[in-house]
């Protein structure tokens, strides 16, 4: 996974912080944003765990810091649910002026009330999914209890949540009682999923039912089952961070990928404005070769010469031990090191004019067992004799014409 530290300013004038989490071999087909729940932060183990879940399916996640939490700009105390909404808005944009407008929304409890109200107003956005969110804004009452009459008599009151200390103001709580999620859902037309556990303590799964009667199709319903409202599970984060991922594919658009097919034994495949980055089909395998960024690629995949010392390291290790077998040697396992020794970028530049320096491979090879010296020494032989090695010593035709 790939993991960028970004800030952003909110329209308000503060920088918000953010951590963007980006595939490792390829590019983002699509970017989600995601909005953590009531006080909490980015860096929850639930938000990062369902973060890594969408990454590894391809896409582009932004989990970033509300105002006054976290990293991020702000007085906690200033802030209220109206101004969470903005700032989804605001980092949607962000992702639109600096890589590519977000097609998924996620939202944590209140933030799946916040991603609600906020896919409104992103219009790339065709697709929510929230987890373990209340059916009315207002709900976060319930975790002042106790608190409530300090903030209606003084309009302030210092509350604990989950060991911290916030200052909750009246005005957050007036703003909440305005937001109507049910009625604000009516006239949503866009894809929705609901993830909700049956044992979720802190909002019930009724709420889940109240948003799912009063959404319009296409919705969709998955019970978290003995999940809590937290995700503590790491299981249960990474179940709702697959789930979310398949269910997206069927309303996000995605690049369908060049269909690769050959007579040949290898096809590579490569796009204008692709850079390095080519897709290839190695027998029934896919593949993607690339450069490192060093070389002006995207390192998705490995070299061409990465792929050729591949081989050899390959090659070396399915012979000696198929030698080892042959001879009942106690060869328990081989390892073997190769690398290419020549720049190829400097290589191509130079292959017109025959100036190009002797290609070199360097490779080492470890054997584990209770091999005798001369064993060692004669695997060592066969080493050399592998087909690939005899291939890159022998004398090399490559035949090529041009096809309509």
């Amino acid at each position: 996974m790939n993991l960028k530290k970004v800030r952003f300013q909110n329209r308000e004038g503060h920088e918000l912080a953010g951590r963007l989490e980006l595939p490792i071999d390829s590019q983002p087909h699509n970017f989600a944003l995601f909005a953590h729940c009531f006080t909490c932060t980015k860096n929850l183990t639930a938000v990062r765990n369902i973060s890594t879940a969408l990454v590894s399916r391809g896409f582009g996640v932004l989990r970033f810091d509300f105002t006054g939490l976290g990293e991020s700009e702000g007085e906690f105390s200033e802030t209220n649910f109206s101004g969470n909404v903005e700032d989804l808005i605001d980092a949607a944009e962000f992702l639109s002026n600096s890589y590519k407008s977000p097609s998924l929304l996620i939202g944590h409890s209140l933030g799946g009330a916040a991603a609600i109200f906020a896919a409104a107003n992103i219009e790339s956005v065709t697709a929510i999914a929230t987890i373990g969110a209340p059916s009315e804004p207002i709900h976060v009452k319930k975790q002042l209890t106790g608190k409530l009459s300090e903030i209606e008599n003084h309009g302030q009151a210092t509350v604990d949540l989950g060991g911290r200390e916030f200052t909750v103001r009246q005005q957050f709580l007036d703003d909440l009682e305005d937001k109507k999620l049910l009625t604000s859902i009516k006239s949503l037309r866009k894809a929705l999923l609901f993830l909700h556990s049956p044992q979720d303590a802190i909002v019930g799964i009724r709420n889940a039912e109240e948003l799912y009667l009063n959404a319009h199709h296409p919705k969709s319903f998955i019970s978290l089952d003995g999940a809590d409202h937290l995700l503590s599970e790491k299981k249960d984060s990474l179940y709702a961070g697959d789930v979310i991922a398949s269910w997206a594919k069927r309303y996000v658009l995605i690049p369908q990928v060049p269909l690769l097919d050959t007579d040949h034994q290898v096809v590579a495949g490569l796009d204008v404005g692709e850079g390095f980055t080519t897709s290839m089909k190695v027998g029934r395998h896919y593949m993607t070769a690339d450069e490192p960024v060093s070389a002006g690629g995207n390192d998705f995949g490995p070299s061409p010469y990465e792929l050729v010392s591949a081989g050899l390291a390959s090659c070396t290790a399915m012979t000696l031990q198929m030698y080892a077998k042959r001879k009942s040697w106690p060869l328990e396992h081989v390892k073997v090191h190769t690398s290419y020794g020549k720049n190829h970028a400097e290589d191509c530049k130079n292959c017109e004019s025959g100036q190009a320096k002797i290609d070199t491979f360097q490779r080492t090879v470890e054997l584990k067992g209770p091999l005798s010296p001369e064993q060692r020494n004669r695997l060592l032989e066969i080493a050399n004799k592998c087909p690939v090695h005899r291939t890159l010593h022998s004398e090399i035709r490559i035949i090529t014409e041009l096809v309509e």
